[in-house]
């Protein structure tokens, strides 16, 4: 049998590849875009700042007078407010005086006893119930409106929230120390937005479902340790909803309650006043007349 001889082939070793093989079946890959550290705290620095627009400003300040701020802070919490775009202060405040007055009836806005999806985010996908508008126009609002930031933030919102939600978070890092846009705009923006606006419906629906309830075992808001750490201090939500005048809407004052915090901090610097307390015999026989005796 005949047998095919084939030229006899050099052994020379091919070159490593370089990456740069541009043949047909070659692939090529987009690095992502480098990723510097600061990017972090920047965007956990904006989830601060939206997080003192909302817990500060919009609900311990104007939702419940719980104590007075003069006007550079005022401006401040209302630029942070529009960082955090929950509705404007006079929406925001008006339908959280409308949710204690009316709480887990159908005029409340997020009724907690529609079920944890609906008091999370579904209120946000419906109208709202008759109950919500009609009785929410017996309330007096009029102290919102009389305030000049809140009406110059309220004619400006949009302006205002696409600048401080988006724009600044999104140009500072990549301004200050070149981080790339996508970075800046899905870490700073995107994600510390996200997790803002599920970490204060959590108020809404976790703290009025899971927890203790020491000082009135009637009504459903709960002390929620997990959602005190996340929105900086509103966890303790059933002694918030006994005493909604105090400032720290905590017993426990300084204690888990970066809010208070700095609420103290601009007390000390001479920018609030007047902040409104519950004094201890009044906890104590709130505790013994209607608490579950947990605490």
């Amino acid at each position: 049998m005949a047998t095919l001889l084939l030229p006899e082939v050099g052994h020379e070793k091919l070159p490593p590849s370089t990456g740069s093989d541009t043949s047909p079946l070659s692939v090529p890959t987009i690095p992502p875009p480098p990723r510097h550290e600061q990017i972090n705290h920047v965007a956990y620095f904006c989830f601060l700042l939206t997080a003192l627009g909302v817990t500060a400003g919009a609900h311990r300040l104007w939702s419940h007078r719980s104590y007075k701020a003069k006007l550079p802070l005022r401006i401040f919490l209302a630029a942070a407010n529009s960082m955090a775009f929950q509705n404007d202060i006079f929406e925001w405040s008006r339908d959280h005086r409308v949710h204690h007055k009316y709480s887990e009836t159908d005029a409340d806005p997020h009724n907690a006893r529609r079920g944890f999806f609906f008091s999370h985010i579904g209120w946000l996908f419906v109208r709202k119930h008759r109950d919500v508008i009609e009785k929410g126009r017996k309330l007096d609002f009029t102290d919102l409106l009389a305030d000049p930031v809140v009406r110059f933030q309220r004619k400006y919102y949009k302006i205002t929230v696409v600048l401080m939600c988006f724009v600044v978070p999104t140009l500072v890092p990549w301004c200050i120390w070149g981080e790339s846009l996508w970075n800046s705009y899905f870490l700073a923006s995107i994600l510390r937005y996200t997790i803002s606006l599920n970490v204060t419906w959590l108020v809404n629906s976790a703290a009025h479902m899971y927890g203790n309830r020491p000082y009135d075992k009637h009504i459903s808001p709960r002390q929620n340790p997990l959602v005190t750490l996340g929105a900086i201090g509103e966890g303790f939500h059933n002694y918030h909803h006994t005493f909604p005048f105090d400032y720290s809407a905590s017993e426990f004052g300084l204690n888990f309650n970066p809010t208070t915090w700095f609420i103290d901090i601009m007390c000390w610097l001479g920018l609030a006043t007047d902040r409104k307390r519950a004094t201890k015999p009044m906890i104590e026989a709130r505790k013994a007349r209607t608490g579950d005796g947990s605490a």
